[in-house]
């Protein structure tokens, strides 16, 4: 493939919270592998410009991604390894058999020798034995040639203007002789979860939603953020609405903002604050639990996929699976886009220059 941006190789790519992000700075995904074939259909239909593969990167090769993708060349190589065995919520399992697939991943960076790479991953990477694994995964890339930025930083999505609470371990790493980057600096600015769907309460009034996911009549009044994220969007998918029966709605409706439904466990949003983490729930073949779900601040019912999907700030004309289960799953999964773009900022200056 020829392009005269710089290039990027998008691993664990999900529905392309990180592809979007670079894509927005200035690179030209070039290729996306994920082995979840939902993942990679939302993937496809999003950047219809990008060969997306599904495909276990354990099967996967750097010869073999190159001749894929019709490459030479690789600027940087992204990516977030499934971090259920490393997070923080839960039972940490370091012998989960997902927590191979960084070391997998790290072994196509340097089979791929880009110019720079980025690892992204939960908080609980830097702690106790996670933190063994991601050392014992870097000492590899040194022998290949790679350096990274130290000390590394969790970065939260909170303090770059993203309405929802979201720590993430991001490595930044780059080939020795490269200029070495930088992390970005918090920009301080606070969005809150008002900010992000206010504009969206019409949704909770409208009946048809609880069959098709679509909604095209008249939004509200918007805010800056909203209204960026709905540039180029002329109906919005992702509306879907659950189902409650009156007891739920009244456990809902007894559960104050920035309180926990003390049944479903649900937080309810306030809407002069920033969401709390959205999580991803768990493929089938590792039980298909449910994550925990959002009350609407004002609304007594859980938020959409949409209203979720603003709250990680993905634009309006992103679409995600139809159902619920899987849309959740895959707004959960991603990096925020916007976060994506300041560190893709950062990287895309140095390969330009």
């Amino acid at each position: 493939m020829k392009s005269k941006r710089p290039i990027a190789l998008d691993f664990f790519c999900g529905a392309g919270g990180l592809s979007l992000g670079f894509q927005q700075a200035g690179f030209d995904v070039v290729a996306a592998f994920d082995s979840d074939p939902i993942h990679v259909e939302a993937h496809a239909k999003n950047f219809p410009k990008s060969f997306s593969c599904c495909a276990d990167v354990r099967t996967l090769t750097g010869k073999t991604v190159r001749k894929l993708a019709g490459l030479q060349k690789v600027d940087i190589v992204i990516g977030g390894p499934p971090c259920q065995g490393f997070s923080m919520i839960g039972k940490r399992k370091m012998d989960d058999p997902r927590n191979s697939l960084l070391e997998e991943y790290c072994r196509l960076i340097g089979e791929l020798s880009p110019s720079y790479f980025i690892i992204e991953n939960v908080a609980g990477l830097m702690y106790g034995g996670a933190r063994q694994i991601l050392a014992h995964c870097l000492r590899k890339l040194r022998n290949d040639g790679f350096k990274w930025v130290t000390p590394i930083k969790i970065l939260d999505a909170a303090d770059y203007g993203i309405p929802q609470r979201r720590k993430r371990v991001i490595v930044l790493g780059y080939k020795r002789g490269e200029p070495k980057p930088e992390y970005p600096a918090p920009t301080r600015k606070i969005v809150t979860v008002k900010q992000a769907i206010g504009d969206l309460e019409v949704i909770g009034n409208d009946q048809t939603l609880f069959k098709s996911d679509v909604f095209s009549g008249r939004l509200g009044r918007a805010s800056r953020y909203a209204r960026q994220l709905r540039i180029g969007s002329q109906e919005l998918t992702g509306c879907l609405r659950a189902v409650h029966t009156k007891e739920v709605v009244r456990r809902f409706k007894a559960t104050r903002p920035g309180q926990v439904e003390p049944i479903s466990h649900f937080p309810r949003l306030h809407e002069l604050a920033v969401s709390p983490t959205l999580r991803a729930g768990t493929p089938r073949q590792y039980g298909g639990f449910t994550a925990a779900r959002p009350i609407h601040p004002k609304q007594h019912r859980c938020i959409t996929v949409r209203e979720a999907a603003r709250l990680h700030s993905f634009p309006d004309q992103f679409t995600f699976h139809p159902t619920q289960w899987h849309g959740f799953r895959q707004v959960g999964n991603a990096v925020p886009p916007a976060l994506a773009k300041i560190v893709a900022h950062q990287l895309i200056r140095l390969i330009k220059d």
